[in-house]
């Protein structure tokens, strides 16, 4: 069974993480910069674990130099989700590698990958919008940057703010300023937890960071109180089951908690992360999660119900999706 043509709604995509190997290779070449040594012999990226795979990430990110760049990037990426019926995307963007956390040169990226968006809706019916995402292991001091430039760009496009990077770093209520300045903002909340860290690290997250979404949370399984506290709080799980395997946050799909979630009343959603470093797309996660755990059309829809509630875009376009979600007759 193929699941292509079922249009999905994805809500945890890394920008930078979804270009394709042979983008980066194409940009690296025009710029002249060696980075050979990020792709294997197949021209995948290539790492050893989830510390390196940072560092490859980072690696690829230094051909991304320009707004043009992110322009065509954005351009390259929504191709491919298009390709797996992703009808609606949110993707992860960082300051960091857009300007360098510079307001001024922010903007002038943000435009660029706004252009784009806008284009790929017209041309491949992908509606795109941005979570503006601050970079853990770069520090709570260079998190504020990256909220500024949140705070000043929320609108239409940019209607999140997140975090991502090395999940072991320093603790949730460090950020609690970033936070709050994007939710003044009028910004919506999600980050990255329970990936790597334990149930503790998903509690403070929601509680210190005010978090209603949290990017991957699979390890809130291993306590009750916990899943409780998700369920009554109606906070979302955007569950990467790809990622998870590949990167072994889990040794298996059989050994994937999405399932056991979902039976106990928590809201998931499926998304792929950081695709070509983890050979994945949509299609494939359907498939497996098809295959594992017998998913079927309407386990499928109910997902993409909870998705399209937990979408941070604005009313109208959430009832256009609706639309685009029934099934044809």
């Amino acid at each position: 069974m193929s699941f292509a043509k079922h249009p999905k709604l994805e809500l945890h995509l890394h920008l930078e993480g979804a270009a394709p190997p042979a983008f980066i290779k194409g940009l690296a070449a025009e710029k002249k910069l060696d980075i050979s040594g990020i792709f294997d012999a197949d021209g995948n990226y290539t790492y050893r674990d989830f510390d390196h795979f940072l560092k490859t990430y980072e690696a690829a990110c230094t051909t991304l130099q320009s707004p043009e760049d992110f322009r065509r990037l954005t351009l390259a990426v929504l191709e491919e989700c298009a390709k797996h019926g992703v009808i609606y995307v949110e993707s992860f963007i960082s300051p960091d590698f857009c300007g360098g956390g510079d307001l001024t040169a922010w903007r002038e990226y943000l435009a660029a990958i706004k252009d784009a968006s806008d284009e790929a809706e017209q041309t491949l019916g992908v509606t795109h919008k941005g979570i503006v995402t601050c970079i853990r292991h770069f520090g709570a001091e260079q998190a504020k940057t990256a909220a500024l430039c949140a705070a000043e760009t929320a609108g239409d496009f940019i209607v999140g703010f997140g975090m991502g990077g090395a999940e072991q770093m320093n603790r949730p209520v460090d950020y609690k300023y970033s936070f709050d300045m994007a939710r003044e903002a009028g910004l919506h909340l999600t980050c990255h937890a329970g990936e790597w860290g334990g149930p503790d690290m998903v509690r403070d997250t929601i509680r210190d960071l005010g978090a209603v979404r949290i990017g991957h949370g699979i390890n809130a399984i291993h306590d009750a109180a916990l899943l409780d506290e998700i369920i009554a709080k109606d906070v979302v799980l955007e569950v990467c089951p790809g990622s998870n395997v590949f990167l072994q946050a889990v040794k298996t799909w059989d050994d994937h908690p999405i399932e056991k979630l979902r039976q106990r009343g928590v809201k998931v959603t499926v998304s792929t992360d950081d695709p070509p470093f983890f050979l994945t797309d949509m299609t494939q996660e359907y498939e497996n999660l098809h295959r594992v755990f017998g998913w079927d059309d309407d386990t499928f829809a109910q997902v993409q119900q909870t998705a399209l509630a937990a979408a941070f875009c604005d009313d109208a376009t959430r009832a256009t999706l609706a639309k685009r979600l029934e099934p044809a007759t």
